[in-house]
């Protein structure tokens, strides 16, 4: 069960707990713990998004690093509102070749039009093994 922050717009719930938080999240096993715009927090497993060496392929840490940054930022952006991702980078520290991943999602800055979050991904053990920031611009839904 996800974790909501009780001034969450019920339509984006509706949306969220309908899609899985997307067809790609859904493909990864990705889970949600919980969302919020200041932390959000999901689970990844390895098994399943490993490369061809065996290791958690680098493109997973993304995956897993942009949902929790995308679905944060739509969550500060309101209703009536959409998060657009306009930049993203990742920095990967160590591999994994088993378990589940933990991505942790913390706000750097929230702004009318522009919001920036950090993701730390972490092993079992608690050991950080990527770091994703992603910056997402905010507008206007368009219907």
């Amino acid at each position: 069960m996800v974790e909501f922050p009780p001034d969450l717009d019920p339509e984006l719930i509706d949306r969220l707990v309908n899609s899985h938080g997307g067809q790609l999240t859904e493909k990864m096993g990705i889970e949600f713990v919980k969302l919020g715009a200041e932390e959000s927090i999901a689970t990844m497993p390895v098994d399943g998004n490993r490369q061809v060496v065996g290791l958690l392929h680098g493109g997973a840490h993304v995956v897993l690093g942009e949902s929790l940054g995308s679905l944060s930022s739509a969550i500060h952006a309101g209703p009536g509102r959409i998060a657009v991702g306009i930049e993203i980078n990742a920095t990967h520290s160590r591999s994994v070749t088993e378990g589940i991943v933990t991505g942790t999602c913390r706000a750097l800055s929230l702004g009318r039009t522009l919001a920036t979050h950090e993701i730390v991904m972490t092993d079992e053990a608690g050991r950080r093994l990527s770091t994703v920031r992603m910056t997402n611009f905010l507008t206007d839904r368009r219907d």
